[in-house]
This record gives structure tokens, sequence and C-alpha cells, in this order.
């Protein structure tokens, strides 16, 4: 019973973020982040991890946000309809992309698509990974 209540209520609140994230009119402004920016530089003075930029830090976050939606609509439609998980989040991201383009401060991009469906695929496998649970 608490299932039925608990992941749907987990749901509204993952997509409300994800729309907050992805639609939010002035988004972030990922230059201006210290962090980041001292964290990349440190990157680059590794040899071995000097192929790290912005780039690719936004492509991993952009699959890191869609790892619960997989995870999420494939407990919430069961196992064996991963396919319509999968659909929820490529469905999820051109609506995003669709939107971003109406929205002047963000762009959109054939690779967040991408990226947010291989996040969805990690996702369901992730579920798949995990054993059964006994009701």
């Amino acid at each position: 019973m608490r299932r039925r209540v608990v992941l749907p209520a987990l749901i509204v609140v993952y997509l409300a973020v994800v729309a907050y994230i992805t639609l939010n009119p002035a988004p972030a402004n990922p230059a201006g982040n210290p962090l980041l920016r001292s964290l990349l530089r440190a990157l680059s003075q590794v040899p071995a991890l000097a192929w790290v930029n912005y780039s690719v830090v936004e492509f991993t976050a952009n699959i890191l946000l869609f790892v619960p939606m997989g995870v999420l609509f494939t407990v919430l439609l069961g196992r064996w309809r991963w396919w319509l998980a999968l659909g929820v989040g490529v469905v999820a991201t051109l609506v995003i992309e669709f939107t971003q383009l109406f929205l002047p401060a963000r762009v959109s991009d054939w690779r967040d698509l991408l990226a947010n469906t291989l996040g969805t695929l990690i996702g369901i496998a992730i579920v798949f990974a995990l054993p059964r649970s006994r009701r």
C-alpha cells in the first residue's frame, strides 16, 4: 500500500526538479561557478584527464539527471514494460528540448537527447540488476 502512495509522490517531486533544472528561464551560469572552474582547471593539469571539459561534465550531468527516470518509471510500470519507461524518458527529453527552443537563455541540443536516453537506459538496467523484491 505504501508503495502505491510513495512511488507516485517521488515521481512527481523528481519531475518537478527536472522541470526546474531544465526549463528555468534563468539558468545558472556555469562559467560563474568557481568550484566547477577550479575542478576543470585541476583536471586539465592531469594528462590522463585533460580531455574533461565543461562539455563532458554537462553531458555526464544530463546522464545522471535521467538515471532516476529509468529507475522510477521501470518500478512503476513493471520490469517487463521497461520499454515504456524508456519511452517516457525520450518523450520527456523531446518536450524539454522543444520547450527550450522558445526560452532565450536556453539551448536545445541533440546531445541532450542522447545523454538523457542513456541515463534512462542506465536507470532501467539498475532495476534489472537489483534482485526482485518479495511482496
